[in-house]
């Protein structure tokens, strides 16, 4: 296995030009997993965790430009309050070995549909941010993912930053699992309102062959609340049915499709609950 390390961005867009089929390691929290149970081999590995550009987040116009290299801890601990939806999921990740270690864009590369960071980022609206040595693009975090562990990277690309929106209002993220921590999500959900714009947005991980949004529920909530009075149970009810309706989920080792489904729909109707009592009460569960 040849191992690459280099120093700047520059030669790690270098670097991959050379080797499209390198696999970039950053945290490892993935890699070194797949590498201790020899699942994948890569000829070559290429370190990034000596690019000092993608440990560095800042604002840019009107996002968040957060760079690949950021982990989860500082994530949490930096701007837990611009991005709640997005700090409650990382909450959620591993250990807090792992969340000093892993990334969102590590997440992003696995492409795992059970990935936690994905549904915020979704419900959110973001943006990631893809580098090759021929130009840089920004893919809609609704069209990164192209199946089950696949992403739209090109073979020379490699993800530079998460560009993400502070919060225009409460956002709120729930997650199920067979056990309350270092566990893959059995399903999650993430809701974002923005009461200015009186849009929702949506995120659904572990619960199809990709992570999506439940565009149904979205619109039909956009349609159906009363942003000056109280959220009404049967909008929060039929809320909950589309979502639940908008996944594909498959029976495995950590739950049946049927369960999922179920669990979708209670979740949906707690996050929205959760969220909309912040919206009436002026506030918002941010740190």
């Amino acid at each position: 296995m040849e191992f690459l390390r280099p120093a700047t961005w520059r030669e790690a867009l270098e670097a991959k030009a050379a080797h499209p089929d390198a696999t970039p390691i950053a945290g490892g929290t993935d890699v070194m997993v797949e590498l201790n149970f020899d699942r994948h081999r890569p000829e070559v590995l290429l370190d990034l965790t000596t690019v000092p550009e993608l440990a560095e987040w800042a604002p840019d116009g009107d996002v968040l430009r957060i760079g690949a290299g950021v982990p989860y801890a500082r994530l949490i601990e930096e701007l837990g309050s611009r991005v709640p939806g997005l700090a409650m999921a990382s909450r959620t990740v591993g250990s807090p070995q792992i969340r000093n270690r892993g990334t969102v864009a590590g997440n992003l590369g696995s492409a795992s549909p059970a990935g936690d960071a994905h549904p915020p980022l979704l419900a959110a609206g973001a943006g990631v941010e893809v580098e090759s040595v021929r130009g840089s693009r920004v893919i809609p975090a609704d069209e990164f993912f192209t199946g089950p562990k696949r992403n739209a990277l090109a073979p020379d690309e490699l993800i530079a930053a998460t560009r993400i929106a502070p919060a225009a209002g409460p956002q709120q993220f729930s997650k199920v699992g067979i056990r309350n921590a270092m566990v893959i999500a059995v399903c999650t959900f993430a809701v974002s309102l923005d009461p200015a714009a009186k849009s929702v947005g949506t995120g659904i991980g572990s619960a199809a062959p990709t992570p999506i949004r439940a565009r149904e529920a979205e619109d039909f909530l956009t349609a159906e609340l009363d942003w000056d009075g109280p959220l009404e149970d049967s909008v929060a009810r039929r809320f909950g049915e589309l979502v639940a309706q908008a996944a594909s989920p498959i029976d495995d080792v950590r739950g049946s499709a049927n369960y999922r489904k179920h669990a979708l729909g209670v979740l949906a109707r707690r996050t929205l609950s959760w969220a909309w009592h912040e919206h009436r009460s002026g506030r918002q569960e941010c740190a």
